[in-house]
């Protein structure tokens, strides 16, 4: 992976509290960032602060309430963190729930699309403007990291269930899982687009950790290792890595040097690879983005 930058600013991570995000903010810490973990269970993001203090004493680590299945959570966490008046250079969408079966969230939207990645996409939205203004004030070039999986390429037969998102009948927790992590790749893409176009200094890319047993296997630890027969990426060919491992790539697009101006790109094993045809369709992120735009400002509405 070679060597990673050692950084003083603060980055925040969804799911910092266990399994890959755990080990990411570990690796954050050891150095030198401030890491702020966004978690559901706070005993658990307590655990998880004092584990990385044992190992690293002296790291400066917060947590802060974040339930991304709810847009009036993600907007609480983001005044939180506005409220601490830190600057923002990277933030690292890592957190999840995988082949759960068929709910919804607080907001009325299928479990697995709001917590994969609407919870993300508003998140990235609320907090953008601050990371444009460190990137500006300090010259260092901001990242956002969104993970993914390789099964993204297991998902609907039109990639997003645009007209019916909620459809119950055609739920399938495995693709409706893979619908999540195939947007979570057209929101990198789509920001990346963005970005460039407005001529900020920020980038995002999209990362596959590989198959690690994390908590997020509650659901199931079997049809994941199944999907990878079908895929001819070697990066992607390990079944199952350890927690260290899987943070690896996360930290090299977040940290490492050579990523520097590195833009909508989708990585694994700490290498690009090409996703699939959906993921790389411009037309489909642009859709994407306008219907996460109406479903968040659709939560809003619900709740004034």
């Amino acid at each position: 992976m070679g060597k990673l930058i050692i950084v003083w600013f603060p980055i925040p991570i969804s799911g910092g509290a266990s399994g890959i995000g755990l080990e990411t903010a570990r690796v954050m810490a050891q150095h030198k960032a401030h890491v702020i973990i966004g978690a559901r269970n706070m005993e658990a993001a307590s655990k998880a602060k004092h584990l990385i203090l044992k190992h690293t004493p002296g790291a400066r680590v917060d947590v802060l309430q974040l339930d991304l299945a709810s847009t009036r959570s993600v907007r609480a966490f983001a005044d939180s963190f506005k409220a601490l008046n830190l600057p923002l250079n990277v933030l690292i969408n890592n957190a999840g729930v995988m082949f759960c079966p068929y709910q919804q969230s607080e907001d009325g939207i299928e479990m697995q699309f709001a917590t994969n990645h609407l919870g993300h996409f508003l998140l990235t939205n609320l907090l953008v403007d601050k990371m444009k203004e460190t990137a500006r004030a300090t010259g260092v070039e901001g990242r956002i990291v969104n993970l993914s999986s390789i099964a993204h390429i297991h998902t609907y037969r039109h990639a997003i269930l645009f007209d019916d998102i909620n459809d119950k009948k055609r739920y399938s927790d495995k693709r409706a899982y893979g619908q999540s992590k195939l947007a979570n790749i057209l929101h990198a893409k789509e920001l990346s687009r963005r970005f460039q176009e407005e001529g900020v200094n920020i980038t995002a890319n999209a990362v596959h950790p590989g198959l690690i047993m994390t908590p997020l296997f509650r659901y199931s630890a079997i049809s994941m290792s199944k999907q990878t027969r079908h895929n001819n990426d070697k990066p992607t060919k390990n079944v199952y890595r350890n927690k260290q491992n899987g943070a690896a790539t996360t930290c090299y697009v977040a940290l490492h040097p050579a990523m520097k101006g590195v833009t909508g790109k989708y990585f694994a094993d700490c290498n690009e690879i090409q996703p699939s045809s959906h993921a790389r369709d411009e037309m489909l992120a642009r859709k994407l983005w306008d219907f996460s735009n109406k479903l968040v400002n659709s939560a809003a509405s619900s709740k004034a």
